[in-house]
């Protein structure tokens, strides 16, 4: 009996422990993670400035070919091929003895020429008077008439003749006809030149130096839209400039558009603007390439965001907003171009939308989030990103309202 009872209480033991540890074998709560932090900027229309530019190449101001206007052999350079010289300085030497000849001639046959003429006149004189007392004949009075006339003639065709012998004479110094900064020597000493045909070297100005950029059609129609639109602000007067050079320094003076070309390109659909550079310390030279960037264009009621809340998807692009419980939502933007450190949005967020800029990596559509302002102080990862072209007040693209 004993062994029976001791049988049963061991089981009972055995039935408890199994409910007890039944009882203590319960699923543990699902793990949830904590709201991502997230950095939140409230969209807000405002007025920035629009940095834009184009491919540009530097032209003189003036060019000129230096060529001669007589035939003859050079008998002097007076020029160092790169150097700047004034209005007016000597270049070339032509031989002279010939010109020279021909010039005295030509001085010989005027005095010649008018000797006549005076005897001429004073026979003319005596005939006239005699004629009044009709101590002569008409026909001699007309025969000295004319002869008179034929003597006049002469002085004029010797005198022509004359001036154009010392202007050879004076061709023979080729000259600089501008100011500016002379080119190679195409001949040297002891060639001969024929004419005009030979270009002797070049001179450009290049103080003050123009710079040509031709913007796309498409850029100069968006514009107009943009200007009716009241999207894009322009100064007045012209429009200010200023150039890149290719190591991406600026020139340090800025220059003016004073030129659009009425015509658009067929080739490639573009229309040509010019811009004025001073050019003193010569930092720009005839066919050099530079980016120009236009100055002082507002854009006026911008929505922009930071560059990193601009995502990629397959879609396109798209940002993560700050919707109801701060939950994440996700919206379908798209962009125009970089305006410094920031995306400027045309479509798909408005003024008051909470965009989200930092904390992206780690959300999804509807996960809960815990937002805090974003402080572009305490940024350390913005870079500055250049943009494309806008217009100019000052050329026909523009409204007359903005002129």
């Amino acid at each position: 009996m004993r062994q029976a009872g001791s049988t049963t209480h061991a089981a009972t033991l055995f039935a408890v422990s199994v409910l007890v540890l039944a009882g203590c074998h319960k699923d543990p709560p699902a793990f949830q993670m904590p709201p991502s932090l997230v950095t939140v900027v409230t969209v807000k229309p405002q007025t920035i400035a629009a940095h834009y530019n184009y491919q540009g190449v530097a032209q003189a101001f003036k060019h000129v070919e230096v060529r001669s206007n007589v035939t003859g052999v050079i008998v002097s350079r007076a020029f160092t091929e790169g150097t700047d010289v004034p209005k007016g300085a000597l270049l070339y030497e032509i031989e002279t003895p010939i010109y020279a000849g021909a010039t005295e001639n030509a001085v010989g046959t005027l005095e010649d020429a008018k000797a006549r003429e005076s005897n001429a006149k004073v026979n003319l004189d005596r005939l006239k008077a005699l004629l009044a007392e009709r101590a002569v004949a008409q026909k001699d009075y007309d025969d000295a008439d004319q002869t008179y006339r034929q003597a006049v003639a002469a002085v004029a065709a010797a005198q022509g003749t004359l001036e154009q012998a010392q202007k050879n004479l004076n061709d023979t110094k080729v000259r600089a006809q501008i100011a500016g900064r002379v080119g190679r020597a195409n001949l040297e000493l002891g060639a001969r030149v024929v004419g005009g045909t030979d270009l002797l070297t070049t001179v450009d100005q290049v103080d003050p130096i123009y710079v040509n950029f031709s913007p796309p059609q498409e850029d100069i129609l968006q514009w107009r839209r943009d200007i009716a639109n009241k999207r894009l602000q322009f100064p007045n007067g012209k429009l200010r400039v200023r150039a890149m050079l290719s190591d991406g320094t600026y020139d340090p003076q800025d220059g003016t558009i004073n030129y659009a070309d009425i015509q658009v390109d067929s080739a490639t659909g573009a229309q040509r603007l010019r811009a004025t550079f001073p050019n003193q310390a010569h930092v720009l030279l005839p066919n050099q390439y530079v980016r120009v960037e236009l100055l002082d264009v507002k854009r006026d009621s911008a929505l922009v965001v930071p560059q990193r809340a601009v995502q990629q998807g397959i879609a396109g692009a798209y940002v993560y907003v700050l919707g109801d419980s701060n939950k994440a939502g996700v919206k379908a933007v798209q962009t125009s171009a970089w305006q410094g450190t920031q995306w400027i949005i045309t479509e798909g967020v408005k003024a008051g939308d909470k965009v989200i800029v930092d904390g992206t990596q780690k959300i999804f559509p509807g996960a809960k989030v815990n937002p805090s302002p974003y402080n572009p102080a305490n940024d350390t990862t913005l870079k500055t990103v250049q943009t494309d072209v806008e217009a100019s007040p000052s050329f026909p693209i523009v409204p007359r309202g903005h002129q």
